[in-house]
């Protein structure tokens, strides 16, 4: 049974692949390099993100990405969510679940996005401008004394996958994030999932 659950944000929570297309190549172009396509994208995205940019921009420093992404998300349009995402968590939360965010995202990205969906006050624990969420998952598992056994980390990446699994949680892998859904096979998640329903049923075990 899950008790516990550590969302990743951009690509689970937030709707935003195609907006992160937009900023991915303004960056690209600033730094000299080709844009690409949302497919490819999905099909090269890593985590920590500093090695999906390094795959174009073998020299980009995690300051100069991270100057560059800021500035580009300013022009970015607001935020939206997955439809009906917000309200599965706080069904999660009505039914006693510990809920947790760790994200690469500022907080004054990530907190005002919190409020707008809807989200304020339902998560125990925030951890914002995360560039491997190993740590951050591993704070929030030992700093809550989390059953790593009635834990999940719900991602839509490898880096997600790969953190859960050295910390001994359940990974759950979602299709309509940044990863393409072969690429997150790849990676041997507990349960793949490919729509809010399935979420619902891996996490309330209807």
């Amino acid at each position: 049974m899950i008790k516990n659950i550590i969302f990743d944000w951009s690509g689970v929570v937030k709707d935003c692949i195609l907006d992160y297309l937009v900023i991915a190549n303004k960056i690209f172009k600033q730094f000299g390099a080709k844009e690409i396509s949302v497919e490819e994208l999905q099909e090269e995205w890593r985590q920590p993100y500093l090695v999906f940019y390094r795959k174009y921009l073998p020299n980009i420093t995690v300051e100069e990405e991270s100057t560059a992404y800021r500035k580009a998300i300013l022009e970015s349009p607001e935020a939206r969510q997955y439809e009906g995402i917000s309200d599965l968590i706080k069904k999660f939360k009505k039914s006693g679940i510990k809920l947790f965010i760790i994200s690469s995202d500022d907080s004054d990205t990530l907190l005002p996005e919190i409020k707008n969906f809807d989200l304020e006050n339902v998560f125990d624990e925030i951890v914002f401008g995360v560039h491997n969420k190993e740590e951050g998952a591993r704070e929030i598992v030992e700093a809550n004394n989390l059953n790593r056994s009635e834990t999940i980390f719900i991602g839509d990446s490898n880096h997600e996958i790969e953190v859960g699994k050295k910390l001994g949680i359940k990974t759950g892998a979602v299709t309509w994030g940044f990863s393409s859904e072969s690429r997150l096979k790849s990676e041997n998640p507990d349960f793949l999932i490919h729509s809010l329903e399935e979420l619902e049923k891996v996490i309330l075990l209807k």
